[in-house]
């Protein structure tokens, strides 16, 4: 695996670290920032966490004994990626998907360990509710007011070009070590934004190589490094991510195990942003300019300004969709689009 510019990390700004001491404590503390910060230590009393600082084929065991005998989906990097899951020159994603039992995907991690041209295997978003049973319970979720989506991610020395999500995210380093290369919301332009309809795993990722940033081609990256916060997590830290930060995550260890919990401050009825994104292109973004002008209006009167007074003159139970969205009127709203799109 190629090596990164030690110097582009040295001088990012660190995240914040906070002294967490119990769940309590950690509930307050996501709830009263908008900015991403470490909590060392947050998961150290976890099982699996115990077994990886064993060995990590302890840790394989302990996440084996609880899973499933079911085939989970498994990416196969192409040789020579240096452990980058991103794309080939012909802007197709440089590695391909298989299902295998996790048996013997973790038997390719005994027989490759400690070898650093060792293929890459990586599981991505493995949901822990679904695929094991008490792998959750045994390693308890510390966000679990928030009712998350809990997720694991298992693999060697990878790297994930930068990306966002839209929930919030408190990643948990299990076994291993994890580096995270934070940005703020806004710096999109800057990180140089790849397709939005073809992607690694279903959100746009930066073109940027971290590891070899072309200054030439993408000049604009200097700015962003500018604004970069770097989080190196070991066995047992966690780290807030929240909604739309960009992340570039590594992992740096021979195996690495992350933890995440995925939740949204909004109702979770309400619709995907990142749908309405294709939906503007599809309808909008090729209209004349005075007709998008027209439309920026709109959306800034119905959506982002959302004033009062948009519906004060209309009987309240005449509002429809222009009152607060519940289940109900959320639900009315999504029939109506899929009846619309499937037209």
């Amino acid at each position: 695996m190629a090596e990164a510019d030690a110097s582009i990390f040295a001088s990012m700004r660190s995240v914040p670290e906070r002294e967490v001491a119990d769940h309590d404590a950690l509930m307050a503390a996501v709830s009263q920032t908008r900015e991403p910060f470490i909590a060392r230590g947050l998961v150290r009393d976890w099982p699996i966490v115990e077994a990886g600082l064993s060995s990590a084929k302890d840790a394989r065991e302990h996440i084996l004994s609880k899973a499933h005998n079911v085939p989970f989906t498994v990416s196969i990097g192409e040789d020579g990626g240096g452990g980058r899951l991103f794309y080939g020159e012909d802007m197709k994603v440089n590695f391909r998907t298989s299902q295998a039992r996790l048996a013997d995907i973790f038997r390719h991690y005994d027989e490759h360990e400690g070898k650093i041209d060792a293929p890459l295997m990586y599981l991505g978003s493995i949901d822990m509710k679904v695929f094991f049973d008490g792998l959750v319970d045994a390693n308890p979720s510390p966000v679990a007011d928030h009712n998350p989506l809990q997720s694991i991610w298992i693999g060697g020395r990878t790297r994930i070009a930068a990306h966002n999500d839209f929930p919030d995210n408190l990643a948990c380093c299990a076994v291993g070590r994890r580096r995270f290369t934070l940005f703020p919301p806004d710096q999109f332009d800057n990180l140089y934004l790849g397709p939005i309809d073809n992607t690694p795993a279903g959100r746009a990722v930066s073109m940027v190589d971290f590891h070899a940033p072309d200054f030439d081609a993408f000049p604009r990256f200097a700015d962003a490094l500018e604004v970069a916060q770097v989080a190196e997590l070991e066995p047992g830290d966690a780290l807030f991510i929240p909604s739309m930060w960009w992340h570039h995550v590594e992992g740096l260890a021979d195996f690495n195990v992350l933890i995440n919990y995925w939740w949204r401050r909004a109702a979770n009825f309400l619709g995907q942003p990142q749908e309405a994104l294709y939906h503007a292109i599809l309808a909008i973004r090729d209209l004349p300019d005075d007709d998008k002008a027209i439309w920026r209006a709109l959306f800034d009167h119905y959506v982002f300004e959302n004033d009062p007074q948009v519906a004060e003159h209309i009987p309240a139970d005449a509002r429809g969709a222009l009152a607060p969205l519940t289940a109900q009127t959320a639900g009315q709203l999504r029939a109506f689009l899929l009846r619309t799109l499937s037209r």
